[in-house]
């Protein structure tokens, strides 16, 4: 019997060390799945939101497990998730800053609501901070290059120095 490539079994620590920690501070399937569940319920009812998840959902159930095994590989390393959520967004063609930013902001609630300490919710804050951006900007670099992407920076920018100035 051979054994795996050292980076094979590299992978495998750095995942298994990834898993033991997001236990550590209370993040398991049993949580990533209220926290879904939770969350995708406001996201339904939401006047911004609700509307583009219906026209592009309609089977529930599995898009939920589907989005559990997103969170569970984002936070746990688990490695359940194989997809493109890229070439999903993008295929939306509506998806501007402004729904990425109400995501965030009932994601963040449903995490006060659902997530038990500070740890864990850092952890679910800081990856969906994390998503968002990396989403919106793959969105803007396919709507219109890197000039795309400065033009959105330089508008936040001017609208972060208005309302701070």
């Amino acid at each position: 019997m051979t054994s795996p490539p050292m980076t094979s079994l590299h992978a495998e620590q750095v995942r298994a060390q990834k898993m033991a920690d997001a236990h550590a501070v209370g993040i398991n399937d049993a949580l990533i799945a209220r926290l879904v569940e939770a969350f995708y319920t406001t996201i339904r009812k939401d006047d911004l939101l609700g509307p583009i998840f219906a026209a592009h959902v309609s089977q529930w159930p599995p898009h939920l497990a589907r989005l559990e095994d997103f969170w569970a590989s984002i936070t746990m390393d688990s490695g359940r998730f194989h997809g493109n959520p890229m070439a999903k967004h993008i295929a939306i063609g509506t998806l501007q800053q402004a729904h990425f930013d109400r995501w965030l902001m009932l994601w963040n609630k449903t995490i006060a609501k659902i997530v038990p300490n500070e740890a864990a919710a850092d952890i679910f804050r800081a990856a969906a901070a994390r998503i968002a951006r990396s989403l919106f900007a793959g969105i803007e670099l396919k709507r219109g290059g890197l000039d795309a992407i400065m033009a959105t920076r330089d508008k936040a920018a001017q609208n972060k120095a208005q309302t701070h100035g």
